[in-house]
């Protein structure tokens, strides 16, 4: 039976994640029901820091040797999209369209926040709406509103990729999950966080959740050739000017002055986040 191979990269934070993916035509593409035997998944998912682009490729050579395959088994070429680090989608990007150029197959770009909607629907099988809100530096949130479409077996985007201020970040329309690390980061400053049912800090940016949603994505025909794949930056200022940083500076100074002493506010934001199901591990 032709199996489908995909390799998923994703550098979007301080990780380098690297994900290959053998699949039956009947396996199935979501990580909710994934067993052990099908499909079959190797990975490396590593605290590199800044120098990702010095160990993504070792770490691609590794999988294949370790699952038995030659590169040109691959069928395709997935990586996180973005947002995140400008550096790290760079790196993503280039690793991909060089191999996808080299081995003349598509690409298949996937949202890092849409990657950490399926993380969260990995864990807890009824999060059929996520609410993706990640850490962007510079006192803003990169956010994302998905809904899981059962009959399309999908997701939706009910809102995209957007970066605002964490106060600003909106608000579902029905109950839903809280994905993301920026609930731990800015705390009550962050009104999803009180407003959700549950608080999912562990789904982050990772490959193996890039790579089903690839999956789904190159079975349903959606694909780029190799020239056509790009980051998706969502922000177009890569820092502050030294007015801006004072002056959110002297905001979060005033936010914090005129907020009632309480253990909501005096909450370190280095705590583990509470994740209210399903623990994972990766």
């Amino acid at each position: 039976m032709t199996r489908t191979v995909l390799l998923a990269l994703d550098t979007s934070t301080e990780f380098c994640s690297v994900a290959l993916l053998s699949a039956s035509a009947v396996s199935v593409t979501s990580t909710v029901t994934t067993t052990s035997s099908d499909p079959l998944i190797w990975v490396r998912h590593e605290a590199t820091g800044a120098v990702s682009s010095a160990r993504l490729l070792p770490a691609i050579r590794e999988l294949f040797d370790e699952a038995g395959l030659a590169l040109s088994a691959c069928d395709a070429i997935a990586f996180g999209s973005g947002p995140g680090s400008f550096t790290g989608l760079r790196t993503a990007t280039g690793v991909a369209q060089g191999l996808a150029f080299g081995l003349d197959r598509p690409v298949v770009p996937v949202s890092t926040l849409l990657a950490c909607a399926e993380s969260a629907r990995s864990r807890d099988p009824s999060a059929a709406r996520v609410l993706v809100a990640l850490d962007a530096r510079m006192d803003e949130v990169y956010w994302a509103d998905y809904a899981w479409d059962a009959s399309q077996g999908e997701w939706r985007t009910v809102h995209p990729a957007s970066l605002d201020a964490p106060g600003q970040v909106g608000l579902p329309d029905a109950p839903f999950t809280l994905a993301g690390n920026a609930a731990a980061v800015f705390g009550a400053r962050l009104p999803a966080r009180d407003a959700a049912r549950v608080v999912d800090g562990e789904a982050l940016p990772h490959a193996v959740p890039v790579a089903f949603a690839a999956l789904r994505a190159f079975r349903a025909g959606r694909t780029v050739p190799a020239d056509q794949a790009a980051p998706e930056y969502v922000r177009n200022k890569v820092a502050q000017t030294t007015v801006e940083r004072l002056a959110a500076k002297a905001a979060q100074n005033a936010g914090v002055a005129a907020a009632p002493v309480s253990t909501e506010s005096t909450e370190s934001v280095n705590a583990r986040p509470k994740t209210t199901r399903g623990e994972g591990t990766r």
